[in-house]
Formats: structure tokens, C-alpha cells, sequence
């Protein structure tokens, strides 16, 4: 969701524009501009800024850099965000990323250098949960549920589960509510550590073996009738980042002197 701004800042006033252009995240009790020097009152304590190599330490607390801004191109159409680059001679990370329908964020290890510029491609949070993207699977009903809570055996009355339920998907359970009655929201089950993806029958008793999958629950058990489906790692199937903007948050820690010289990113319209 957006982020929320309730955190103390410093807006100074300029009477050229008759407006407040300025922001500053440390609290100085006054500020002037005096010789070419800017200079600021803290505690009773006079400050010069800009004097030392020591960057963005303020009054004796060290800050890191940050940088927000917004992706806006044709604001009222829908956009699928794919990617973000910038230019900078040092690297950056994207804390803070989110759309008005998705959030993610960027470490800096997930940017490589391309032809002179920090590339990614844009990637949801870790552990997000969204059962509306393909990311999520249904699997069936359950049948029967055995064994040990570290390593319950799910069967389905099924011929084969399909291909697309991989070992690690994560498994949830939902209740097998029919039209109209609404189902609640699936609950976790946990992840899933084995696959019999198709029945199979002995040729020579008859017996049926139907398919199932092995899930390592976190302490919750699979109820009989109840709707499994399972999820997908959100990193690894991310897709970009929907929605009519892209606000974005750039910081760095470096105490030296960084540049930062453009942010850009390709994207295109949405298609449902």
C-alpha cells in the first residue's frame, strides 16, 4: 500500500516563488544563507554545511541518501511496469516500490551494469500473496489426508494434476463453498516437498493409486472437502508491476560523494 508521510521535516519558505519548494529531513531550529555559506542552528549549536567529506551527517547523525519519484506516462491508462534502470556511480536500492494495485521492492544485488547503466526487472515482494495472479494454481479437492504434520500425504480423485504445480509451490485450503455461498480467504497449509502427478493402476491386483502431494504443514491440517490450490514463489514468477503509476524509492549509504544521474524504465499498456 502507499506509503504513509508522518515523518518530521524541514519545508522552508521562498518568497520568489511565494511558495515552499524545499524539503529537508533533518530539524534545524533556523537556517540562513549568508557569504556563500549555508548555515543552520541545532541545539544551540552553530553548523556550516557543505565543509567536510563526511556526507548527509547531520548534527551528528548519519542519514542515507534517498530519492522518490513517480513513473506517470499516460496517466489515465492502465501499465504493466516491466523494468527500471538508472545511472550513478555508485549502487542504489530501490526500498520502496509500489503501484496503486501491487508493492515490491528492488535489493541492489538484483541490479546488473548494462552498457553503463544498473538494469532490473521489476519483482514482487517475498512472501506477497495474490491468489488473482497466474501465479496461483488450483489443484482440487481434497480426499484423504495422512500422516505426519511434517509430512501429510494430500490425494486428489483425479486423473492427473498437470504440470503445473512444481515441488516448493506453497499449498493453502479454502472451503468447497457452492454458488452462492461465498467461500472465506485459503488458509496455509505449507510447502509442498513431493508430487504423484498421475493415477496409476497395478496390472496385477488392481489396486488405484491416486495422485497426491506431500506438504510440509506449519502446523495445520488438510480438511477433507476443503479446496487445495498452491501458490508460486512470488519472486521467481514476478511479472512486473501493474497499475496506473509507479512510485519508486531510491536510497544509498554511502558516506562519500554519490551521483545520480537519471531513473528510467520501459513499460507498456495493460491487456486483461
Amino acid at each position: 500500500m502507499p506509503k504513509q508521510y508522518f515523518i518530521p521535516t524541514t519545508l522552508t519558505y521562498s518568497p520568489d516563488v511565494k511558495g515552499w519548494p524545499s524539503f529537508y529531513s533533518y530539524l534545524a531550529d533556523y537556517m540562513v544563507g549568508m557569504n556563500g555559506f549555508f548555515y543552520t542552528w541545532a541545539g544551540g549549536n552553530l553548523y556550516r554545511h557543505n565543509t567536510n567529506v563526511l556526507r548527509n551527517n547531520y548534527y551528528g547523525v548519519q542519514y542515507n541518501s534517498t530519492i522518490t519519484s513517480v513513473f506517470n506516462e499516460a496517466a489515465m491508462t492502465i501499465k504493466l511496469f516491466k523494468t527500471m534502470s538508472y545511472e550513478s556511480d555508485d549502487e542504489w536500492e530501490c526500498t520502496s516500490l509500489f503501484t496503486d494495485l501491487s508493492a515490491g521492492s528492488m535489493l541492489s544485488t538484483y541490479f546488473v551494469q548494462k552498457e553503463g547503466e544498473w538494469f532490473t526487472f521489476l519483482r514482487e515482494n517475498d512472501g506477497s500473496v495474490n491468489f488473482k495472479a497466474r501465479s496461483s494454481a488450483g489443484i482440487g479437492t481434497i480426499l484423504s489426508a495422512t500422516g505426519p504434520i511434517g509430512a501429510i500425504v494430500v490425494t486428489f480423485n483425479l486423473d492427473d494434476l498437470g504440470s503445473i504445480l512444481s515441488v516448493g509451490d506453497i499449498a493453502y485450503q479454502v472451503v468447497n463453498s457452492a454458488p452462492p455461498a461465498v467461500s472465506g480467504a485459503p488458509t496455509l497449509i505449507g510447502p509442498i516437498t513431493n508430487i504423484v502427478r498421475e493415477s496409476t493402476t497395478n496390472i496385477i491386483t488392481g489396486v488405484v493409486t491416486l495422485p497426491s502431494i506431500t506438504i510440509n504443514s506449519s502446523g495445520v491440517v488438510p480438511l477433507v472437502g476443503n479446496f487445495c490450490l498452491g501458490l508460486k514463489n512470488s519472486v521467481a514468477e514476478s511479472h512486473g508491476a501493474r497499475g496506473y503509476y509507479l512510485e519508486f524509492t531510491l536510497e544509498n549509504d554511502n558516506v562519500d560523494t554519490v551521483e545520480l544521474f537519471s531513473v528510467g524504465g520501459s513499460m507498456m499498456k495493460s491487456f486483461p
